[in-house]
């Protein structure tokens, strides 16, 4: 297994196969102390900006253009830290502080990427706040959804290609000597350190976009706050100056707080590197994410109130005075109307408005989402923890456990919520918002499992070529087309979806808001939207077509190999996916393949099918009689008890 590993990952330019973290300190009663600090820390940040992603998804308040950033600002730190945190935390606890070089491209990929995101959505912010205190009267037609939107997926975009350039351009960087890494993760500056071939090229790189990623968007960001400032000055009223500058005074101190860390890091030589720049690292890459939901929510009165009623309910609700709430309802709905038709809100009625039935789901649900959660973070910890498995097949399961997560929180909370509540209201912006996460997830789900496809055809039918055909930048890069065709794909039928108008009922008898269930309930022309679904369906269909041909020439190979224990050993390798496969597409199906005018509370069950007992089933079938799983499950539970049992 170790040696195929080793072929796996050998697949770099230079003789490296993996690195050594050393960390901050060596000394075990250090470590001891770091271990604590670091789980406490991470543990914080986790439950911070979960809370802050929970109280503006269920609070329709808070349903504005700020708030959207915000979740999505905390989404990126949740990210930020788990990229880097449990592996710090797996060295302090173990003596093998070694990372493999497949390991390490990976987590600096995602470093680059999510900090290049948190950068961009900080500068979107800012715009946000400019437009609020100094054009109020444009800002509903200036922040539409359909451009909030737009901004977050060119943010997206421009962080995954710039991650993506800078790990391709390390992927060909020789390295020899020492490679002992005296960082808490892989960082580029770090690895450049220990190159010993010409860098020139990434250092190129690395100023002239970091100039125009970071210090352009840095430099926006001063000359809106020096708009903000002088439009906050003509203000004649002092308390109307403090309300205005309050809404913009938290992200004031996140970027202080962001963009001080990086310069006391990166502004310097890189040969004057040393442990305290590791010491410094710990400021932006645990510090500023943990702090984030803290600055925002500490004199915030908005958050204050949504996250009162999320952990308090109705008692909670019942402390404000009514005035203050028909105030909030009267900004609310000034904020979510500005859509094409008349409709603020749907309602989700679900599969039964009996409260019998609804209890009963309540528990089903939340029973299946809990396990979806723990099956899938089990599947990703162990794959992560485990260098045996940084292989390219795990790596794209690694992937797809993290898209079935995405994906079941995105409808599934919010079910849940209402099965508990008399409110079964979710705003219209709240709507698209699940729409587009819906169809970029599915959309990123059938990707994967098309490329997962194409491994298995390689693995079998060409397995002498299988470790230059699926090197680690040809993965990365595979990864980064499907992220950046679902997101494309999202959006598309996203914003078309803005444009239609509703009228009528806008009751929807639906788990949540579906594309074929929103187009029930138009009143305009929406032929456009039907031409681009068709669109959709050539894109899923051509994937399930690729994966078919595959599976026909893998199953002729397999056939082609004399020996019965060879034949299976090879089909056992692929009969994982072939499982998740049938039941994914098969679910997808029973739903699409029928007319639009025939859809009914039956397709409403059917649903249930792809969005929640897929995700829930892709972890068990694939560890059910998967040895390689199997063993990293138990060493990542039992650790050296495990090792020696085996």
């Amino acid at each position: 297994m170790l040696q195929m590993v080793e072929k796996m990952d050998g697949g770099n330019q230079s003789a490296v196969s993996e690195f050594l973290l050393l960390g901050l300190s060596e000394s075990p009663e250090d470590q001891r102390v770091l271990f604590w600090m670091f789980l406490s820390m991470y543990l914080v940040t986790v439950v911070g900006n979960v809370l802050i992603i929970l109280a503006i998804s269920f609070d329709s308040r808070l349903h504005t253009p700020m708030y959207f950033f915000l979740a999505n600002l905390s989404f990126t730190d949740l990210f930020f830290v788990t990229n880097t945190i449990p592996k710090v935390l797996v060295n302090l606890q173990s003596q093998n502080k070694a990372i493999s070089y497949v390991g390490c491209l990976t987590q600096l990929y995602f470093l680059v990427s999510l900090v290049t995101l948190d950068n961009l959505i900080l500068a979107t912010m800012a715009y946000d706040r400019y437009v609020a205190i100094c054009h109020p009267l444009h800002y509903v037609t200036a922040m539409s959804p359909g451009l909030c939107m737009l901004l977050l997926t060119s943010c997206l975009v421009i962080s995954v290609i710039y991650g993506l350039t800078l790990t391709l351009l390390m992927s060909r960087v020789n390295f020899c000597g020492a490679r002992k890494i005296h960082y808490i993760f892989c960082e580029m500056y770090v690895l450049l350190r220990l190159a010993c071939s010409n860098t020139q090229i990434n250092h190129t790189v690395l100023i002239a976009t970091g100039i125009f990623i970071f210090l352009t968007p840095f430099g926006f960001m001063i000359v809106s706050y020096v708009r903000i400032v002088r439009a906050i000055l003509r203000i004649p009223s002092a308390s109307s100056k403090y309300k205005a500058f309050s809404t913009c005074a938290s992200h004031l101190a996140v970027v202080t707080l962001f963009y001080g860390t990086l310069c006391m890091v990166y502004l310097k030589p890189l040969h004057t590197y040393s442990l305290k720049d590791s010491v410094a690292t710990v400021m932006y890459a645990v510090v500023t994410p943990m702090m984030n939901p803290f600055i925002y929510s500490l004199r915030n009165k908005d958050m204050h109130n949504a996250l009162g009623k999320l952990l308090l309910g109705k008692g909670f609700q019942r402390t404000f005075s009514k005035h203050l709430l028909v105030l909030m309802l009267q900004k609310v709905e000034k904020m979510d109307g500005s859509n094409q038709s008349g409709v603020s809100e749907f309602l989700l009625l679900g599969l039964s408005e009996s409260p019998e039935d609804q209890r009963v789901l309540f528990w089903m649900f939340l029973s299946m989402y809990l396990v979806t959660v723990v099956g899938n973070v089990l599947i990703i910890l162990a794959i992560s923890f485990d260098s045996r498995l940084h292989t390219p097949m795990y790596f794209f399961l690694v992937n797809l456990s993290f898209t079935d997560l995405f994906f079941v929180t995105n409808t599934i909370p919010k079910m849940l919520v209402n099965l508990q509540s008399q409110n079964k209201a979710i705003s219209y912006v709240g709507c698209l918002t699940q729409l587009y996460f819906l169809v970029s997830l599915a959309t990123l789900d059938n990707l994967i499992l098309a490329t997962l496809a194409y491994d298995r055809y390689v693995a079998i039918c060409r397995p002498l070529h299988y470790v230059m055909a699926m090197s680690p930048g040809l993965c990365m890069l595979l990864l980064t087309s499907c992220l950046v065709i679902s997101v494309i794909y999202g959006l598309t039928l996203t914003l078309l979806m803005s444009r239609v108008n509703f009228c009528g009922a806008r009751k929807i008898h639906y788990i949540f808001c579906e594309m074929y269930v929103l187009l029930r309930l138009a009143c305009s022309n929406i032929q456009i939207n039907q031409t681009v679904i068709a669109t959709g369906c050539f894109i899923f269909f051509t994937r399930l077509g690729f994966m078919i041909m595959s599976y026909v020439r893998i199953i002729r190979a397999i056939l082609q190999i004399p020996s019965a224990t060879s034949k299976y050993k090879a089909f056992s390798t692929c009969a994982s996916h072939l499982a998740v496969v049938t039941l994914f597409y098969g679910t997808l199906c029973m739903i699409y393949l029928k007319p639009l005018h025939t859809y009914s509370l039956k397709d409403s069950v059917a649903t249930v099918m792809y969005t929640v007992v897929t995700p829930m089933m892709n972890p068990f079938i694939y560890s059910l009689r998967n040895k390689d799983i199997h063993g990293a499950l138990g060493r990542l539970f039992l650790g050296k008890a495990f090792q020696r049992l085996i």
